[in-house]
């Protein structure tokens, strides 16, 4: 049996994946990123390898993605984060109809891309100056609450309050903010659904630079997270998909690239 792997090797964690000969996934992993890149990456194919039963030599090609895609040279070739998405997105999303649109929010960026209809990527545009909107920004947002991250979507949902108002755009200052209305008597429901909208609102801005069409995935992490979602579709004004295992979209992606450049360098070789 041949197969192919995908890494995504992003700035807080590696996700990986393996597709079979007929493009279907037969195993992932999902690990932090820590300090050690390549070490740690390497560890965690290894780990997804034993796990699924696959020996190394039967992976024919693998394909890196992501922060970190050079680092791991074991990799056959490299591709663009942007690339690896909008390919992983259109096959996850097939059940859903034809992904035209993906919002990714991650660790230390989030990002909106535009498809075609052949599910090229027509455009993008892409926060990754600033970590407000972004799945840092949760993670302060979360300490400042004494609470855990994926505590926070059904904080939100609980909540019987009306989401407060986040005026700020900077983490720096949204983290004062959020402080000063625990002060003030407010509840952690109405203060999380508020910082739900406020990045909601934030990435819908983004989007209208290059416009939105159906049908809508959301991935990355920070997908996972119901009160967001609720959030965006709101703004939206029009559903939102999630895929099962939001994390690992990207890396699907490259690993389905894998298969495709390994077919067309047999093609090339039988020339």
């Amino acid at each position: 049996m041949s197969y192919f792997a995908g890494i995504d090797m992003g700035s807080t964690a590696i996700k990986i994946v393996i597709v079979d000969e007929a493009d279907e996934m037969v195993g992932y992993s999902i690990s932090p990123t820590g300090s050690h890149f390549h070490r740690n990456t390497l560890e965690a194919l290894n780990s997804l390898l034993a796990r699924t039963g696959i020996d190394r030599k039967e992976i024919l090609y693998i394909t890196s993605t992501g922060y970190g895609r050079k680092l791991f040279k074991e990799a056959d070739e490299t591709i663009s984060e942007i690339t690896a998405n909008a390919i992983g997105a259109r096959k996850t999303g097939k059940t859903h109809g034809t992904v035209r649109t993906i919002i990714n929010i991650g660790g230390q960026d989030s990002k909106v891309i535009l498809l075609d209809d052949d599910g090229h990527v027509e455009n993008f545009v892409m926060n990754d100056r600033c970590a407000a909107g972004t799945g840092r920004f949760l993670e302060v947002v979360a300490r400042n609450l004494e609470m855990e991250v994926d505590e926070m979507g059904e904080c939100h949902l609980n909540s019987r309050g009306i989401p407060l108002s986040i005026n700020s755009t900077c983490t720096v200052f949204a983290e004062s903010e959020v402080i000063s209305l625990l002060a003030n008597g407010h509840g952690r429901g109405e203060i999380v659904a508020g910082i739900h909208y406020s990045i909601a609102r934030r990435i819908v801005r983004l989007a209208k630079r290059i416009g939105v069409r159906d049908t809508v995935l959301f991935d990355g992490g920070a997908a996972l997270n119901k009160g967001l979602v609720l959030a965006l579709e709101d703004e939206l004004m029009r559903e939102v998909v999630v895929p099962d295992v939001p994390q690992i979209t990207t890396a699907f992606g490259a690993a389905l690239a894998a298969r495709e450049a390994f077919i067309a360098e047999e093609a090339n070789v039988h020339v």
